[in-house]
């Protein structure tokens, strides 16, 4: 008798210790699953800030691009963008579908009015937003620059500057 309690309680140490083993087994696993989605959140978020600083990078080289810089016509301004080639571009932007993998490129004078006026080649240059294309639903960054065009009064043509915002949207994935 003394034999048979001795087993059942030998029995019971070892399902007690394969019970613990399990419940610290499971509380490792679970903490793990914790830390792995932790981990997973955290580069999805880096992920997002790092597709945020590419667009703004961007925003820069577009504005220094062939397509819309001024050129040598302007004096050499950096950060200057030509609202004539902007509207030429305008025109034919279905050409450049996918060239800088943006989702919309905006350009927005700001000149204190409050009405916004969308430039179409019957109303330029009295307008004050230039839409190349647009996306509802991306997520806008923008910079400011010089938006320059050749204006002329009395027979003599002028560089005319203004500060403008460019927007340029990208989608989040």
């Amino acid at each position: 008798m003394v034999k048979r309690t001795f087993r059942k309680k030998a029995q019971m140490k070892i399902q007690q210790t394969a019970f613990m083993l399990m419940a610290i087994t499971l509380f490792f696993v679970m903490v793990g699953i914790f830390l792995v989605g932790f981990k997973i959140s955290g580069i999805k978020s880096s992920a997002e800030n790092l597709r945020e600083q590419n667009t703004l990078l961007l925003v820069s080289k577009i504005a220094n691009s062939p397509e819309f810089s001024c050129g040598v016509d302007f004096e050499g301004n950096s950060n200057c963008m030509d609202s004539d080639k902007l509207m030429a571009l305008k025109k034919n932007i279905g050409k450049y579908e996918g060239f800088w993998d943006v989702s919309g490129i905006e350009i927005r004078k700001i000149d204190g009015e409050e009405k916004e006026v969308i430039c179409e080649l019957s109303n330029y240059p009295d307008c004050n937003k230039i839409i190349l294309f647009a996306d509802n639903k991306g997520i806008y960054t923008g910079s400011f620059v010089s938006l320059c065009r050749k204006a002329g009064s009395s027979g003599y043509f002028y560089n005319k500057c203004e500060l403008a915002k460019v927007m340029v949207a990208y989608n989040v994935k």
